[in-house]
């Protein structure tokens, strides 16, 4: 007696392939999803012969503004295509209402993720005040000031990076913090995963630092009060706003004593001792500042004839010894 092939049927409402039931399938789901496949695999096929058509038809190079809107066009009638599809094959008149508005609620919840993410995220920004339209920011890698915030992304016009940053991904070529003329568009759902460092919203002003090296030798204390009278002249020292400021953030958060006069702070090391002078300086024209202090330094160090110390190294050169037993010249002789 020959056996029986395997056969691919119902058995209590369910599908049955192989003698291995399939729990929670039924032939109707079987079919359903069977469509659901053919009717993806027929729109992609669809598409692709419709960006083909359009390449043909429209010419052009890739940055053709023609072809750029024709390929979204085909791209969005694709997606409608298969949403209203999806939702036709699923949603029958003999089934629930409610299980394809399920199906479709989960659908959009996977694939707009993001989307929900950066919309619940603006209304964070708003109301965590964790940053606003103008605020100079450092958000998802990019440095700049907020010039737009949507309701789905930032947009940040971008400055420059200090010399020890500047060559990280992405790099800029402004060594400082000026414009760049970059604007860049960041999703508001990066709050949510990366640090957000702001300059400007409760606390105007930063800190900032020059350090100079100077050799061991030099007059270190006139060096000192050289830094201090540059620091004093152009940056922020008796302001009442900046004195104010300070008094809120104390009363906002749980900050250790913090002082904006400038002071000078000294490190030994190998080569040379260096000096650094601390001061506050306003979040903008904070390189113009720091060009000014650095003149002064320098002005002052050349009146005292100080010099700023650097790396030297000392060579010795040894000449190569004769060998024994060989001939050399000498004055015209020559001698062994």
């Amino acid at each position: 007696m020959d056996p029986v092939p395997p056969q691919t049927v119902p058995v209590n409402g369910s599908l049955r392939i192989f003698d291995v039931t399939l729990v929670g399938v039924n032939p109707t789901t079987g079919y359903k999803l069977l469509m659901t496949i053919g009717l993806i695999v027929i729109v992609l096929l669809l598409r692709k012969v419709l960006l083909m058509i359009g390449r043909r038809t429209l010419g052009g190079d890739i940055a053709d503004s023609r072809r750029f809107w024709a390929r979204q066009g085909i791209y969005v009638v694709t997606a409608i295509i298969l949403t209203l599809g999806i939702f036709s094959i699923w949603v029958t008149p003999g089934t629930d209402i409610s299980t394809g508005i399920g199906l479709l609620s989960a659908g959009l919840a996977f694939a707009l993720q993001r989307v929900i993410l950066s919309f619940a995220a603006y209304f964070v920004i708003l109301r965590g005040d964790t940053f606003g339209v103008g605020d100079r920011i450092t958000m998802g890698g990019v440095r700049g000031d907020v010039v737009r915030l949507g309701f789905l992304k930032t947009t940040v016009m971008e400055m420059g990076q200090p010399p020890s940053v500047a060559d990280e991904d992405p790099a800029v070529w402004v060594n400082s913090r000026q414009y760049t003329g970059r604007l860049v568009t960041i999703t508001n759902g990066v709050i949510f995963s990366e640090p957000v460092y702001n300059y400007s919203s409760d606390f105007p002003y930063i800190w900032e630092e020059i350090a100079v090296p100077i050799a061991y030798d030099e007059d270190r204390d006139t060096v000192e009060q050289i830094m201090l009278r540059a620091a004093r002249a152009h940056a922020v020292v008796d302001d009442p706003t900046a004195h104010q400021a300070l008094d809120r953030m104390r009363s906002l958060y749980a900050m250790s004593d913090a002082s904006i006069e400038p002071a000078v702070f000294w490190r030994l090391t190998d080569n040379w001792l260096e000096l650094s002078v601390r001061f506050v300086v306003p979040d903008r024209g904070v390189r113009q500042v720091k060009d000014a202090i650095s003149r002064e330094i320098l002005a002052g160090l050349d009146a005292h004839k100080i010099t700023i110390a650097s790396a030297t190294y000392d060579i010795l050169v040894r000449p190569r010894p004769e060998p024994a037993g060989r001939d050399r010249t000498v004055d015209g002789r020559r001698e062994r």
